[in-house]
């Protein structure tokens, strides 16, 4: 090719290039930021991620402060300190977070530290791991710079002491239970979110079961169980009964299905057929599982095994909490 037919051709395709290149801009240009989170009471916690989504800020920084709210709150018994404790008296924490690029850390099994979700990041972002559990993630935390605190409330020890009467182990709770547990209380927070950028990342955080065998790890800290981020696609967190989001990769699934072309929420409700036919419907209707899930344009959703799960929903647009559907009738 001579110098006077490649200057031709390059003449014609810059257009097209440049076209292309604009395109691509435009994919992410006034992306409107969103966060959504696990269960109507989790409001709060979607206020604090707002403060550095609403203005410009990183996805990744707005979670982590998000779910930080419910770590520190003693009146929420599912997570952090006040959390109820496992069969042993012992509150252990599980927690991981995820970013645009892939990035992530997760902590398993930590005690005596209020806040996991800054361990998990600290483990993603100064170690080349991503997971560390039970006596070498409190190591690492207090390394860092962490203080160990008795993360133990009057009220979770009593209703321990309470529990300890009858010891009954029976993590997988009836149906009038959880039931129960809604109205008081909610559960794991898993949190996503888009930003400005166009970039997604999520945060998920726990106590786990409450009276669980000690060491015992549900989702929550597992990527591609408890949470997933494509930054491609969508990301999406769970919460419920984590041994049946394992089981399945239940966040890694729905993110997939979003690949295919599904919506947040026909992607959620994929997730949990999968559960019900795996485990089938007369199990299912003694547990509670829920998904949310947002994709690449800021579209969310979200879908249970039974009725009661909650999501709530931060953006420019809305501030509101949804009812997700279910596909159990009890």
């Amino acid at each position: 090719m001579n110098r006077r037919h490649f200057v031709k051709i390059s003449a014609l395709t810059a257009p097209v290039l440049g076209l292309l290149h604009g395109c691509k801009t435009n994919k992410t240009k006034g992306t409107k930021p969103i966060v959504i989170s696990t269960w109507e009471p989790n409001k709060k916690a979607n206020a604090e991620a707002w403060t550095i989504l609403g203005k410009g800020g990183r996805a990744l920084d707005a979670v982590h402060a998000g779910v930080q709210i419910p770590e520190a709150d003693p009146e929420d018994q599912s997570v952090g300190y006040g959390g109820l404790p496992d069969r042993d008296g012992k509150v252990t924490l599980d927690a991981c977070i995820m970013d645009e690029l892939g990035n992530c850390g997760a902590v398993m099994a930590l005690e005596n530290i209020m806040h996991p979700i800054s361990v998990a990041r600290m483990v993603m972002e100064k170690t080349p791991h991503v997971i560390l559990a039970g006596n070498g993630a409190l190591q690492f935390a207090l390394q860092q710079g962490f203080k160990q605190e008795n993360l133990l409330t009057e009220s979770s020890t009593k209703a321990w002491k309470e529990w300890l009467k009858t010891s009954k182990y029976n993590p997988l709770e009836t149906v009038e239970n959880i039931a129960e547990r809604i109205k008081k209380n909610h559960d794991t927070i898993g949190m996503i979110a888009l930003d400005a950028a166009g970039n997604l990342s999520g945060a998920c955080t726990t106590s786990g079961m409450a009276y669980k065998l000690h060491g015992r790890v549900g989702d929550s800290p597992i990527i591609g169980a408890g949470l997933f981020v494509d930054n491609e696609i969508g990301a999406a967190t769970s919460t419920g009964v984590g041994e049946e989001v394992v089981r399945i990769c239940g966040s890694h699934v729905v993110v997939e299905m979003m690949r295919q072309g599904k919506s947040p929420e026909q992607a959620c409700k994929e997730a949990v057929e999968r559960m019900i036919k795996l485990r089938g419907k007369e199990a299912c209707k003694k547990i509670q599982v829920g998904f949310i899930a947002i994709n690449k344009n800021g579209e969310h959703g979200g879908y249970c095994i039974q009725k009661g799960f909650t999501y709530a929903v931060k953006s420019n647009e809305e501030e509101k909490v949804y009812e997700a559907k279910f596909l159990i009738e009890v």
